[in-house]
């Protein structure tokens, strides 16, 4: 009677006697430990076999993140057997499988929400050992675009009805000038002429020279005059 295995691997025993139970233990399982398992037992009575297919179940990590405007991605990390992912409510999805080298796989499903209604999602990923549930809420990143546009369209409009206003107002205030200026031009002349006048009335000496002249005359006329009626 064989009371031992031919497993290299010291995790593998029997936990009890062969001949009472073909029980393997494997203690502890890792993720290599997966695969057929066959037990051999030779008996007077015959020969018999005993095969058994062992899965190690690795549990993935669930991540639920938005990367673009109304686009979320949900993520079942490195599970074995690789794990199915739901979304509510339903949307435009794409659904990726990445295999690695030690058996286990990562699902990734990207899903957009073109709706503006829609703001908050849940992602369901499901598995044999449990299901799990998150939600996120979705950016309004398509309510922001739009009044970003409606804002580049005011703004300059804005912008240029407010600078034609500023120039409008200038000018106005400068025809406005202008014409002061011209109505006060012909008393300003009349102004500065008057000086000028009163100067040559009262300083021309030619208009002297000729009243003392006059004067003279006069006088001496009248000297003649009562000298020639003494006589």
């Amino acid at each position: 009677m064989t009371t031992k295995t031919n497993c290299t691997d010291e995790r593998m025993t029997w936990p009890y006697r062969p001949d009472q139970n073909s029980a393997l233990q494997i203690d502890p399982v890792v993720i290599t430990h997966d695969g057929y398992y066959e037990c051999q037992v030779v008996t007077p009575d015959g020969n018999f076999h005993y095969g058994y297919h062992l899965q190690v179940v690795v549990v993935p990590e669930m991540t639920l993140f938005q990367n673009k405007t109304r686009t979320a991605v949900c993520k079942a990390v490195a599970g074995k057997p690789a794990a199915q992912i739901s979304w509510t409510p339903e949307g435009d999805c794409v659904l990726e499988h990445n295999y690695w080298d030690n058996g286990t796989v990562t699902v990734q499903s990207t899903c957009h929400w073109a709706e503006s209604n829609v703001s908050v999602v849940s992602c369901s990923v499901s598995y044999e050992t449990g299901n799990w549930n998150r939600s996120i809420e979705l950016n309004q990143g398509a309510n922001s675009s739009k009044i970003s546009s409606i804002l580049y369209i005011i703004l300059p409009i804005f912008i240029s009805v407010f600078v034609g206003s500023i120039c409008l107002l200038k000018i106005t205030n400068c025809r406005k000038c202008k014409l002061k200026k011209t109505e006060r031009t012909p008393v300003a002349e009349e102004d500065e002429m008057q000086p000028y006048a009163c100067y040559m009335e009262k300083n021309n000496p030619l208009y002297d020279t000729a009243d003392r002249l006059k004067t003279s005359q006069v006088l001496q006329s009248e000297a003649d005059g009562m000298n020639l009626h003494i006589l």
